[in-house]
């Protein structure tokens, strides 16, 4: 188990250009009362290890039990209460030129309650940290900006808001139908309703389920594994016809194929492909 610790990490002017800088780690196996009129200067992690607790903000109070936390930005006022005998924090702080920018692509909700399940690797993040960082301190600069976003993918696949699917629980409930995709992609019989026989579910969910995972709907993943597909079949299929590679991915015919493809790709399949291979010419 780990023991307290907190470690802070020197920033240079070189590490203010990355595009996450972490600038502390840290433990503690009982959190008090704290409060920061002013907010914390750079984005803010905090989640419960042990016990229950409380995080304050102006116009809300957001209880954080086990396997919970929450992402604060830079500024915002809060304070913490202790809401059991024993309330165990850990916390990581992080800025950088792109900090808010990662944290906005990857849809994290600020101020917001996030879980996840006790088996992920976030339950024990506090134990990783303090084994890692125990005897290395060579962890600013690069090493650290790497270790932020490693943190950061964690919380985008296990972490769930309102008790809704995560993006890992979500992908591993689609699994055997993309494993079916992958074999049944360029079949006419593919669509919603299949995809829900193959799943077992209602279309609903299959589209909830789709959006969790890849933040597209069922058609628009079919549709760019299609797309994927034909690019594969272009440049290794030199005797398939342009028809052909349409019938064979799924697609209408060669002018839906065509102008589908160009549009996703700003290209024509025919350009692309020769393009392809003017490349590996040029290199041989």
């Amino acid at each position: 188990m780990a023991i307290d610790y907190r470690k802070f990490f020197v920033i240079t002017e070189t590490d203010r250009k990355l595009p996450l800088i972490l600038e502390t780690v840290g433990y503690e196996s009982q959190q008090l009362y704290y409060k920061r009129e002013d907010g914390y200067p750079c984005f803010h992690w905090l989640q419960t290890i042990e016990g229950a607790g409380e995080i304050i903000l102006d116009n809300q109070s957001i209880k954080l039990g086990e396997n919970q936390g929450m992402l604060l930005a830079a500024g915002i006022p809060h304070e913490y209460k202790v809401l059991s005998s024993k309330w165990s924090t850990w916390y990581l702080t992080f800025d950088g030129a792109l900090a808010a920018s990662i944290v906005y692509a990857l849809e994290f909700p600020l101020s917001t309650q996030i879980s996840w399940g006790i088996d992920t690797p976030l339950a024990n993040i506090h134990e990783y940290f303090y084994e890692k960082y125990r005897y290395s301190y060579d962890f600013t600069g690069m090493n650290g900006s790497l270790e932020v976003y490693q943190f950061l993918t964690l919380l985008k696949k296990h972490g769930n808001v309102n008790k809704s699917a995560s993006f890992s629980q979500s992908h591993e409930r689609l699994l055997p139908l993309l494993f079916q995709l992958e074999h049944n992609f360029g079949s006419a019989d593919v669509g919603l309703t299949w995809m829900s026989n193959e799943l077992g579910v209602s279309p609903q969910h299959v589209n909830t389920l789709f959006r969790k995972a890849f933040g597209l709907s069922p058609y628009q993943y079919l549709l760019q594994l299609r797309l994927q597909k034909s690019k594969e079949l272009l440049i290794t299929g030199h005797n398939l016809t342009i028809k052909q590679i349409a019938e064979t991915t799924g697609f209408l015919d060669a002018s839906h194929f065509i102008s589908t493809f160009r549009k996703s790709v700003g290209l024509t399949p025919e350009v692309f492909r020769n393009q392809y291979h003017k490349n590996q010419i040029e290199k041989g």
